[in-house]
């Protein structure tokens, strides 16, 4: 088992898509990676590689960098692949040093060397292997240019157990006698607890607790210690701190001295600084993210995706008319008939018909993440969270919440105030996720075809602005103080990966089907079962009288005051707990119509009113049982997601009435 490790924007996990060949999203922002990934290693049997998180040192401040401490600590890799970015090498290596104190076999890969090499740059590979005592490969992940090479070296140096040569990073002074004072006083314990004896040291002087009770240290040692770290303060006129954070960079100093002739500033620096001057600028980076949005929604939804739906749908009827008059001429079972027609077809296929929306959208969102551009967005963005309780890096899993929101409430991880963390865990259900499409796809068809880019736009912004008003409650209650600082490294702008962006599109894809036959499949099959019999299993040809009739109306007075009061929403609406997409086809099963007739079905269960008021309450309303568990989870307990569930409930039904009220006085 390799560790790939490195700092975030790096290129670590376009080199982990290399060296495993997994399809594995890449991001130019931090918080993408949340947990360790692995995949096994390319033409190896029995080596896999862990892609961790990005971070930028091994002291366990933020959740990435527990997540990697830990799991090295743990698993005890058989090696460790350390990415460095070479353009920016002083501050990767930063992290290499620590990682050498670990005395773990290494291998040292320097990414980015073709844009080194054209911006008149040059690195000393052997030179920097001497002096860092462990193997170092120039890469191109990007490009896959060294990546054989990187493998066959990182699978040599763990077989032969090649562990890093013994690095003293001063010659001399109170920190150089400090750290082998603390390291020959604690060798037995760090020996007991499998810990490199340096390692161990240094951490001890920067008062890791976690380290410190790791290694069992008694009050009487600790004292002798601390009176060694004091010292050591005393002496160098610097806290314990600080001190090793200056050793580390004085030796990277002499270390790139010998081996580094840096380049000029990058093309691709003055190009980014150019470009950055308008879409960051103060007045117009939001009116250019909001406009920039809008264009995609158009695209999505008026151009492109609509065409490649309505293509899509024609197929998916045409195929569905041909089965049915297969099954009539066979002479099928009535029953059995209409479970494939009005149940799976009528269900599983309204809903499938929506891929090309969801892989347009996700085409245009995954470009702007590749060139940087949402990295920007989310440094633009700290200035409005702040005043809403949040931090810039917030934005993160808010923004991976308009794809899905449980890895959206994973994401918050990364997140290293436990205030912040929880605070946007309860904003997230609030951003639209994908699975949200169908539903406002077919109702602006239905209600709105000359305005759909206009109406998903406002469904999109109007849940932000919810969430912003949430977040204010919450800020003034439940959620008192501040925000951590946020400090983010804004990534050049790059072309996007075409590889990159087709391996999301594709594992988006994959996930909308796995979810339209696994869940959507059973959701539908239910639904077809309780519309179709009655309360003594007797096959009913008019649903009002069936069980699903009986449990709609049942709860139906509930919705009445945001206009929709008919049984058939109320089930829609239900079904959708299991997921979003559901809704959709529940309703295509109980209007009986297909994909082409749904939207024009609707007009008989929708006002213009209702439809305003019934798509604020699907944007709004709990997300599916899937994000729940995963609230719960994040949130320490099962119980803590259903009320998560309630709250969103609540705060749905209590805008969609207020939006009816206003839209009837309008109409």
């Amino acid at each position: 088992m390799f560790a790939l490790v490195g700092n975030q924007n790096c290129g670590k996990t376009t080199l982990f898509n290399q060296l495993t060949g997994a399809n594995q999203h890449v991001g130019n922002f931090p918080g993408v990676t949340v947990d360790s990934k692995t995949g096994q290693l390319r033409g190896k049997k029995n080596c896999e590689v862990a892609d961790l998180p990005g971070i930028y040192s091994m002291r366990p401040y933020t959740g990435e960098e527990i997540v990697t401490r830990d799991f090295i600590l743990n698993e005890h890799p058989d090696g460790i692949i350390n990415i460095v970015d070479a353009t920016n090498i002083e501050r990767n290596l930063y992290l290499t040093l620590q990682l050498l104190e670990m005395d773990i076999p290494l291998v040292l890969a320097l990414n980015m060397m073709d844009e080194v090499r054209g911006n008149g740059g040059t690195i000393d590979v052997a030179k920097m292997s001497e002096e860092l005592g462990v193997p170092v490969v120039p890469i191109a992940a990007a490009k896959n240019e060294g990546i054989d090479e990187l493998i066959e070296c990182a699978v040599l140096t763990a077989k032969e157990k090649r562990r890093p040569k013994r690095i003293d990073f001063c010659d001399d002074g109170p920190v150089h006698r400090c750290i082998h004072a603390v390291s020959h006083q604690i060798e037995d314990h760090a020996k007991n607890a499998g810990m490199a004896r340096r390692f161990a040291a240094t951490k001890m002087i920067e008062g890791d607790e976690d380290i410190i009770q790791r290694l069992a240290i008694d009050q009487n040692e600790l004292e002798l210690l601390e009176h060694c770290i004091v010292q050591m303060e005393e002496e160098g006129g610097l806290d314990r701190n600080a001190a090793i954070a200056s050793m580390r960079y004085e030796y990277i100093e002499k270390l790139c001295d010998k081996t580094v002739v840096k380049c000029r500033e990058s093309r691709e620096h003055l190009r980014s600084v150019r470009i950055d001057r308008v879409l960051t600028n103060k007045y117009a980076a939001i009116p250019i993210f909001v406009g920039i949005m809008l264009l995609i929604f158009w695209l999505t939804f008026d151009v492109v995706g609509a065409f490649l739906q309505d293509v899509l749908a024609m197929a998916i009827d045409g195929f569905s008319v041909w089965v049915d008059r297969g099954l009539t001429a066979y002479g099928l079972n009535p029953v059995v008939h209409s479970l494939i027609i009005d149940g799976i077809f009528a269900g599983v296929g309204s809903v499938v018909s929506f891929l090309p929306i969801i892989v347009v959208m996700f085409f245009f969102l995954s470009v702007l993440e590749d060139t940087g551009y949402m990295a920007r967005v989310a440094f633009v963005m700290d200035k409005l969270l702040r005043k809403i309780g949040l931090s810039g890096r917030s934005f993160v899993p808010m923004l991976i919440g308009f794809g899905c929101t449980v890895p959206a409430v994973m994401a918050t991880r990364t997140l290293p105030s436990s205030r912040d963390r929880r605070m946007t865990i309860l904003l997230t259900p609030f951003m639209s996720c994908s699975a949200k499409i169908p539903i406002y796809a077919v109702f602006s068809a239905a209600f709105f075809p000359d305005y759909a880019a206009l109406t998903m736009g406002c469904l999109y912004f109007g849940g932000m602005a919810v969430g912003v008003l949430v977040s204010l409650l919450l800020k003034k209650t439940a959620f008192r103080g501040k925000p951590v600082p946020f400090v983010m490294e804004l990534p050049n702008y790059r072309m996007p990966s075409a590889k990159s962006v087709c391996m999301l599109l594709w594992d988006k894809a994959r996930d909308f089907l796995q979810r339209a036959f696994t869940i959507i499949f059973v959701a539908t099959l239910i639904i077809w079962f309780l519309q179709s019999f009655d309360t003594h299993l007797n096959f009913v040809q008019d649903s009002t009288r069936s069980l699903l009739a009986a449990v709609g109306k049942l709860l139906s007075p509930i919705f009445r005051p945001l206009g929709f009061g008919d049984w058939r929403i109320t089930t829609a609406l239900v079904t959708g707990f299991t997921a979003k997409e559901a809704v959709v086809s529940t309703l295509g099963i109980l209007t009986g119509t297909g994909m082409d007739g749904l939207a024009a079905g609707l007009s008989g269960l929708f006002t213009t009113a209702s439809a305003v008021s019934f798509l604020t309450f699907t944007l709004l309303y709990t997300p599916c049982v899937a994000a729940i568990a995963a609230i719960g989870r994040e949130l320490g307990g099962k119980w803590r997601g259903a009320v998560v569930a309630v709250f969103q409930c609540v705060i749905a039904w209590l805008v969609a009435a207020l939006v009816y009220q206003v839209v009837c006085l309008i109409l």
